[in-house]
């Protein structure tokens, strides 16, 4: 698993949102971008971080920064975790692993002595000139919003 870095340009992608719009990385063009991986729609750890994403939305955007929360969940699970919360990003639905891979936040984890693939739960900044700025491994899923603006 190669995971983008500080400095590293950002290969566009494209994948579909909870609709199954398609959002690629060049509708973010020329603007802030957070993009946060989450292992799963509806589980307690991603719904604390994703509502508290919501609930700093507004301090966020007036930071100049736009946000994408990415899982391998279908676009109905997404679409349920979205209008369940509120949220007032687009989710996407990256079944493929398309933009996951791209980042590559996908490997090996543990999980109560157990060993298996899957995503972690990773933040990248980007810039306005698609350069990730900022990696956020270490994810406070109930205070992530204070993470991004420190």
């Amino acid at each position: 698993m190669k995971t983008l870095k500080k400095g590293d340009v950002v290969p566009n992608f494209e994948s579909k949102d909870e609709n199954g719009n398609s959002v690629s990385l060049n509708d973010y063009k020329g603007k802030k971008l957070i993009v946060f991986f989450y292992p799963k729609a509806n589980t307690p750890g991603c719904t604390a971080e994703a509502c508290n994403l919501r609930d700093n939305y507004a301090v966020l955007q007036e930071q100049g920064y736009e946000l994408l929360g990415v899982s391998a969940d279908d676009e109905k699970k997404q679409a349920n975790f979205k209008n369940k919360y509120e949220f007032p990003f687009p989710l996407l639905a990256d079944e493929d692993k398309t933009v996951i891979n791209t980042f590559g936040v996908w490997g090996p984890k543990k999980f109560m002595g157990k060993e298996y693939d899957g995503i972690h739960r990773m933040t990248f900044i980007i810039n306005e000139e698609g350069v990730v700025a900022r990696v956020i491994d270490k994810v406070k899923t109930k205070d992530h919003a204070a993470q991004i603006l420190e």
